[in-house]
């Protein structure tokens, strides 16, 4: 599967705007990130496996919020930060 990295987490990924992953489920997909690219899963998700508020992810055309969204052969992650302001 591939995973679409948002800008602000590209320093993670060492430039890398997609990346490759492995797993049954967006919770594993981003372990196995995570694994390579310590610390990213941190910015994604909280200490309660829950997407932070500022951060969205993508199954393809459909957004999820739950970690344990199970993927399918060809699904492609996206993931993106919530752009905010004042």
């Amino acid at each position: 599967m591939n995973v679409l990295i948002p800008s602000q987490l590209t320093t993670y990924t060492d430039g890398a705007t997609r990346v490759p992953a492995a797993g049954a489920t967006v919770d594993e997909v981003l372990i196995d990130l995570d694994q390579r690219f310590p610390g990213l899963r941190f910015r994604v998700v909280d200490e309660q496996d829950r997407i932070r508020r500022h951060m969205r992810l993508f199954v393809g055309l459909e957004e999820t919020r739950s970690v344990g969204r199970a993927l399918a052969d060809g699904d492609e992650l996206l993931i993106f930060g919530a752009l905010s302001g004042g």
